[in-house]
């Protein structure tokens, strides 16, 4: 029973940045957002929720996997690392409105996700690979925040 308690933890914390990145970003989709530009190959807005909310529930069983594995404080350190700069970045890029210092932070998430998968892979292969997708999405944000730095 205390397992499934955590896992609904690590749920709840992961969507709980997920709700306070969108608060930073609500205002500034609406208004500011649409005024940059942007490359050809940036994904429709409403892709992002959806994409996200997937993400985030991933990111919360592989961090209850790990932590189920014991002896994880480390792995666990990282996780929040990773998400207190993934929450960051909403409120640099959007809240600031600074596609410079969001493709700084972003790019400090993503070498933070990479560290976190090689942590987790120490103590769960299943736990790495649910982080996977996540450092892929991240690739594809930096580039589209480096793109969107250059063009405006």
């Amino acid at each position: 029973m205390r397992s499934w308690l955590v896992l609904a933890g690590f749920v709840m914390l992961c969507l709980a940045v997920a709700a306070l990145g969108g608060w930073a970003t609500v205002q500034s989709v609406a208004e500011w957002y649409p005024t940059l530009n942007k490359p050809s190959w940036t994904p429709p807005s409403w892709l992002f929720g959806p994409v996200w909310t997937g993400l985030y529930i991933m990111m919360a069983v592989a961090a209850w996997r790990v932590w189920k594995a014991g002896q994880a404080k480390g792995a666990l350190l990282l996780f929040g690392a990773q998400l207190l700069l993934n929450l960051a970045w909403s409120f640099l890029f959007f809240g600031a409105k600074s596609p410079g210092l969001g493709l700084i932070d972003i790019v400090l998430l993503w070498l933070a996700i990479a560290a976190t998968i090689f942590a987790f892979s120490l103590k769960s292969r299943l736990a790495a690979f649910l982080m996977v997708p996540y450092l892929c999405w991240v690739s594809f944000a930096t580039a589209l925040n480096a793109a969107i730095f250059m063009l405006n």
